[in-house]
């Protein structure tokens, strides 16, 4: 057998700690794998794993062949696509985590496009709300929408940027009254998104610069933007989301576009990927292509156009 082949699909079962799972990963069978991990065993005459019917665990040996064989086997498959790159288009499957939303309605097409320059590439898009492992799940990368980074030791390539617009509906104006100013929104029932302000605090940027943090409050908060979107459409409260998920509402008269002489606090679109050194030709590609598709989409023209259309 082939020892590097037989140290990546080592590398499969120590991260997942289960044969079945690297199986179905590598797409070939268990008996595949037990073989190749008893070769393996015989190969550097150690135990490696410790396994009974119910679970897989690490020995002394196998934690230390983890540790090296995961650097050597990213940078054999490394240098194999470098090595192929001129002459061989990308193949094989990548596994994309996002948002719901946002994979569903504009990840999806940016992924077409990709499928149909490089036509042996699979892509495999999962649900991750941002507390995902990259690692533990297998994931090549995960798309995360936030004001900033929550671990600054993720790797990560920032693709794009999304102005928020902070939006109502006109018959909660009319029962409530509407803000004039961030301090306002104190009085009002603000839905909150858990994930993109943590601390309940919404900041704006006013036309001479200055920076207005103000501490919202409301009966309503969730990690999902679509459910609090559906809340503010039910006249339920005020709410903040990036542009591109309210720019229709907004041209259709469903939403209002609230303090439009103070900008919200804009959302950064990263691509978190497992290692900057031996990421794969093809997951390169498929970031620098989201980047590029993205930044085309000019979200800031059209929350421009958004604020202006309701002042």
């Amino acid at each position: 057998m082939n020892t590097i082949e037989c140290m990546e699909v080592f590398v499969e079962v120590a991260k997942g700690l289960s044969f079945s799972k690297a199986a179905e990963r590598l797409g070939t069978s268990r008996s595949a794998i037990t073989k190749k991990i008893a070769w393996l065993e015989a190969e550097f005459e150690t135990q490696l794993l410790n396994r009974n019917t119910k679970r897989v665990s690490l020995t002394e040996s196998g934690a230390v062949l983890l540790q090296n064989a995961d650097l050597l086997a990213h940078a054999v498959k490394n240098l194999k696509d470098l090595v192929r790159s001129p002459v061989q288009r990308p193949s094989g499957r990548i596994r994309v985590g996002s948002p719901p939303s946002f994979g569903a309605v504009h990840l999806a097409p940016a992924v077409q496009a990709f499928l149909q320059t490089y036509p042996e590439v699979q892509v495999s898009l999962l649900i991750d709300d941002g507390r995902g492992d990259l690692i533990a799940e297998n994931m090549d990368l995960s798309l995360r929408i936030a004001p900033r980074l929550r671990n600054s030791n993720q790797i990560a390539y920032k693709i794009a940027m999304v102005p928020q617009l902070l939006v109502a509906t006109r018959q909660y104006l009319d029962a409530h009254g509407r803000p004039r100013r961030p301090k306002d929104l104190e009085q009002h029932n603000c839905l909150i998104h858990q994930l993109k302000a943590a601390t309940g605090h919404w900041q704006f940027t006013g036309a001479d610069g200055e920076l207005h943090s103000v501490h919202v409050r409301g009966d309503f908060n969730a990690n999902l933007g679509e459910a609090i979107l559906r809340l503010a459409k039910g006249h339920h409260g005020i709410s903040m989301h990036p542009s591109y998920m309210v720019d229709e509402d907004i041209r259709n008269g469903s939403l209002e576009v609230l303090l439009p002489d103070y900008r919200c606090e804009a959302l950064d679109i990263y691509a978190i990927v497992q290692s900057k050194r031996y990421q794969p030709f093809k997951v390169r590609l498929f970031v620098d292509h989201l980047r590029g598709w993205f930044q085309a989409q000019d979200w800031s023209r059209e929350a421009g156009r958004s604020s202006q259309a309701r002042r």
